[in-house]
């Protein structure tokens, strides 16, 4: 089974590799992210982030509920300290 983890876009960098990267936050872990699937994606936007890969942008209500499940379910600990928040 493949997850995919919303995180929220905290800057864009179209310089790099030639992609556009970006760093995300998922829940207070920030991650170095390519941005080049959804290059309509802007800082404060969330998107759904697959092995490296941003494959869609999400509204902030959809991305938070789904935090919120994969914190229950204890997915989130592969990414570092689970979030805190309710």
């Amino acid at each position: 089974m493949c997850l995919g983890v919303p995180g929220k876009v905290m800057s864009i960098d179209e310089a790099g590799v030639g992609m556009t990267m970006g760093r995300v936050s998922f829940g207070g872990i920030v991650k170095e992210v390519c941005l080049a699937y959804t290059p309509q994606a802007q800082v404060g936007d969330y998107v759904l982030v697959h092995v490296g890969f941003s494959i869609s942008v999400l509204d902030e209500e959809e991305a938070e509920g789904t935090l919120r499940f994969l914190e229950r379910m204890g997915e989130l600990e592969a990414f570092g300290t689970p979030r805190t928040q309710p």
